[in-house]
């Protein structure tokens, strides 16, 4: 815990658990060589426990947000007085002209350990997009199945592999993540895992072999980024949005038609849909027979590419229909 030893964390874990409580009260449940008299009378000199009033004395720990909240803002302070020192530094380091290995176009990264370091790094580093493109096997970090990034506020654009999400409890991750704000679009077959940051770096695996040494490369600010940023974009732009399988307050799943669709594109059986939607199994093998014969399909993912295509080309002409009504309103 910040600015605490670890028997002192010990000690003022122990009174949250019990306060008000006497030294009596403690003392058997004190685990430590350490006298706990000694931590406690260390504890309340930094205000962290307090002594009630009577006989016995009783000692009470004070309120975490309260002990904490001065330390967490002299710490944030730190850190960013750090941040921004490093960057002070780092300017003049760029500057210089005996640097060029940082200068370089392309990073290589080996080492089970390294690898993860340097992806934690980028990813901490990003402070407003991460595109992703998700195609297994992944990499370390670079699935388009992080949490951190989103709960930071992020904007996340995940197109996944078809593979991607065909994998049991894979559509369920992907729809939390959906609901959490990620945006995902889904493709038959990705040509590469690629992750990039702040359209400042990109990080790509250096092998296909996913039993081969971990490496990847790190792209820095170059023509090669920019071709890899538009190869994300124009594979944004082709592929199609998944929706989160989750019952609506306003229709049951089983009367959305994005719930079949979703779960045509996300590569589940007849069968696992038909538990997705609480529907019989037959009932789904009709609907997904019938889809197929409206949209000439020859297989299901196939009819739920269509569909979904049909269904975007339909969100957009009302967007479009709206926009105008909007213009002619404000026109007259």
């Amino acid at each position: 815990m910040i600015g605490m030893s670890e028997v002192e964390q010990a000690a003022y874990e122990l009174l949250v658990d019990t306060s008000p409580a006497t030294y009596a009260d403690l003392v058997p449940r004190w685990r430590r060589p350490e006298p706990l008299a000694t931590v406690l009378a260390r504890l309340a000199e930094r205000s962290l426990v307090s002594t009630m009033p009577g006989v016995p004395t009783r000692f009470r720990a004070q309120a975490p947000r309260v002990a904490f909240d001065g330390l967490l803002a002299e710490f944030e302070e730190a850190l960013e007085r750090a941040r921004h020192h490093v960057s002070v530094l780092d300017a003049a380091y760029q500057a210089c002209p005996a640097a060029p290995e940082t200068t370089s176009v392309v990073e290589l990264v080996t080492g089970q350990r390294v690898v993860r370091q340097r992806l934690l790094q980028i990813q901490h580093g990003a402070r407003e997009r991460i595109d992703c493109l998700a195609k297994p096997p992944y990499f370390f970090g670079v699935a388009g199945t992080d949490h951190d990034p989103l709960r930071r506020g992020l904007s996340y654009r995940t197109v996944y592999d078809h593979a991607a999400i065909e994998h049991p409890g894979a559509l369920a991750t992907v729809e939390h993540l959906i609901e959490a704000g990620q945006l995902a679009r889904v493709l038959p077959d990705l040509p590469v895992s690629l992750y990039i940051a702040d359209a400042r770096l990109a990080v790509l695996p250096l092998q296909r072999d996913p039993t081969a040494p971990d490496a990847v490369i790190v792209v820095h600010p170059s023509a090669l980024l920019d071709a890899m940023i538009t190869l994300f974009d124009g594979l944004w732009r082709r592929a199609l949005p998944l929706h989160p399988t989750a019952h609506s307050k306003a229709a049951p799943a089983a009367a959305d038609p994005r719930r079949l669709i979703t779960l045509l594109l996300s590569g589940l059986t007849d069968e696992a849909i038909a538990h997705q939607l609480g529907l019989s199994h037959r009932t789904v093998q009709r609907r997904v027979a019938t889809l197929m014969a409206e949209l000439g399909a020859h297989t299901r993912f196939q009819a739920g590419m269509r569909a979904a295509l049909s269904n975007q080309a339909q969100s957009n002409q009302a967007q479009s229909n709206q926009a105008q009504s909007t213009q002619g309103r404000t026109t007259a």
